[in-house]
């Protein structure tokens, strides 16, 4: 479009923007679409990642119990009964569950029949995950998961 404006003799080029628009239509698109990417992919995204925050620290607990096995071995291996119990039973807010210690070539569990030498160490603790969204997907039967843990002692 040109204008001839007064102080000057010659046309000059105006340019008209689409800012001269300003009907609002794309700022109620832009709240659609926020809402549509929001609800359909960042709350499903952080239901996954609140997840495997979980499950990365139950992890890290179990393995930090291991390492404390491991460091902190029974003074006398035929008396395993006594050291698992002065063992913790929870390890960062994790509850340590089913500790079993399996001694002999048949690697079964300490017991009165099984008396060989401990070789191996095994046991669980449990994950509770809560999602927001994907409540059907991670929890379809059940939002507690078990993870186990076993080690050989060195």
């Amino acid at each position: 479009m040109l204008d001839l404006l007064p102080c000057r003799d010659r046309p000059v080029r105006r340019r008209v923007f689409f800012i001269a628009d300003q009907r609002g239509a794309a700022a109620f698109e832009m709240l659609i679409v926020f809402a549509f990417l929001g609800v359909s992919l960042l709350l499903p995204l952080a239901d996954v990642a609140a997840a495997g925050f979980q499950f990365v620290s139950a992890w890290g607990a179990l393995r930090s119990f291991g390492q404390q096995i491991q460091y902190n071995t029974p003074p006398d291996v035929t008396n395993w009964a006594s050291w698992k119990s002065g063992l913790p039973t929870s390890v960062a807010g994790y509850p340590i569950n089913n500790l079993q210690v399996l001694c002999g070539d048949a690697i079964a569990a300490c017991s009165g029949t099984n008396s060989g030498s401990p070789k191996y160490y095994t046991y669980t603790t449990t994950v509770t995950v809560s999602p927001i969204i994907l409540t059907a997907v991670l929890c379809a039967n059940s939002c507690t998961y078990t993870l186990s843990y076993s080690e050989r002692f060195q």
